[in-house]
């Protein structure tokens, strides 16, 4: 992770558990947008999968694969950066499987 400042394709994604940033693809209820997620195993609470890091147990927010655009590390938190980046905007990678709405 020599470039922690760009956006990688999903299939690179780390599925350890770890927290990253992704871009959520726009949809019907609003523009492309950033946030923190991680993969999760199957539990008691949910399918496995990438659910949002503020979820919490009885209340998970899970995304679908397709829902997700890219991901990068986390910033440092000595960066000097006070925000989240911007989502990716650029060329859109076809969806390997096809599957999507």
């Amino acid at each position: 992770m020599d470039e922690p400042d760009q956006w990688r394709h999903m299939s690179s994604a780390p599925r350890d558990g770890s927290r990253i940033l992704v871009t959520v693809r726009p949809s019907e209820q609003g523009p492309a947008e950033v946030d923190m997620a991680y993969w999760s195993r199957a539990d008691q609470f949910g399918a496995e999968g990438w659910r949002a890091s503020d979820s919490s147990p009885g209340r998970v927010v899970e995304y679908a694969d397709p829902e997700l655009k890219c991901w990068m590390p986390l910033p440092r938190a000595n960066e000097g950066r006070a925000s989240m980046p911007a989502p990716w905007e650029g060329e859109d990678v076809p969806l390997l499987d096809g599957s999507g709405i």
